[in-house]
């Protein structure tokens, strides 16, 4: 005698839930750890909130005093002097120019690490160099500073290169700003073609080109997303950087685009101004939160171009 099986399948037959039914079930904890996981979103939100918060009410008042258009429409900065002067360009100019010779160095080197640490290196050899490359992230950043100061300035720039620079310039600080920013695009840009699947190389092999073609023409473009966030990362970090560019940089504001020379980045005029004795409320003391927001400003605007950057050449495998 033979029986035809029941739709409810043999789960049913033993008395026991569906799958659908056991997949609604809540298991322990995980309401635990959804509510933990919530409010770690809102405290990054709430922490993102009260930042401009802090900034804004100060930076109003200084707005108050100061027209808008003479802090972004001039090109002279002195807010301390008897004939003060509240035109930031000088401190974006100094921010952009340091933070292009950075860049200048940390990419190609960045990227061409994370090349070899993918495509060529062996597991061992990984193994070895990514830690080692890594470390130079953790070093302090005033340690950086200082090793502007003692070497880079001195000894690479006017005694090997034979360049005309001051004590501070603003190449100094890019340089060595570029070394401690290698291992951010390094690490990350190899995450990211290590992430490339294996057939995509095997299939660029197969059809007859070598190691290096299928590196840049097959493996780079498909991790380009990953890339270009972690250059954007880079970026964001070296815009930010506040002690290399206070001790190598200078505390001279000067509208330039020669990095030879010495200039005032809006993170350094920040860290000078805010251990001065500037009375609170005042507007020499307001200013720090004019520059802040602006800083805030800049820097929100590179990671809202970066993320339309991302998602425009995002690949999914």
């Amino acid at each position: 005698m033979t029986t035809t099986p029941t739709s409810a399948g043999p789960a049913t037959s033993l008395g026991l839930q569906t799958p659908v039914d056991l997949g609604r079930r809540a298991r322990p904890g995980e309401s635990v750890v959804r509510g933990v996981l919530l409010a770690a979103a809102l405290v990054s939100i709430a922490t993102t909130v009260g930042i401009i918060i802090a900034l804004l009410r100060p930076a109003l008042d200084f707005f108050r005093e100061v027209p808008i258009g003479e802090f972004l429409g001039t090109t002279r900065w002195a807010p301390n002097s008897h004939d003060p002067a509240y035109g930031v360009w000088p401190l974006v100019s100094a921010t952009f120019v340091i933070t292009a010779v950075a860049l200048a160095l940390a990419v190609p080197l960045g990227l061409g690490t994370a090349m070899y640490l993918s495509e060529y290196a062996s597991k061992k050899t990984r193994a070895r160099l990514k830690p080692v490359v890594e470390l130079l992230a953790g070093i302090p950043s005033v340690v950086y500073g200082f090793f502007a100061l003692a070497f880079v300035t001195p000894t690479l720039l006017q005694d090997l290169l034979g360049m005309d620079v001051g004590f501070t310039n603003a190449l100094a600080a890019g340089l060595v700003l570029g070394v401690m920013v290698i291992p951010t695009i390094a690490s990350l840009s190899e995450d990211a073609l290590s992430a490339v699947p294996l057939a995509l190389r095997q299939g660029s092999l197969a059809m007859g080109a070598n190691r290096l073609q299928t590196t840049l023409r097959v493996v780079f473009p498909a991790a380009l997303s990953g890339i270009a966030a972690a250059v954007v990362l880079g970026l964001s970090r070296a815009v930010g950087e506040t002690m290399i560019v206070t001790l190598a940089a200078g505390s001279q504001p000067n509208l330039s685009l020669d990095p030879r020379e010495g200039m005032q980045a809006m993170t350094g005029y920040i860290a000078t101004t805010a251990g001065g004795e500037n009375p609170v409320g005042s507007t020499s003391y307001n200013t720090l939160f004019a520059v802040g927001l602006m800083l805030f400003v800049i820097t929100l605007v590179i990671n809202v171009i970066s993320i339309a950057f991302v998602r425009r050449f995002r690949q999914e495998y």
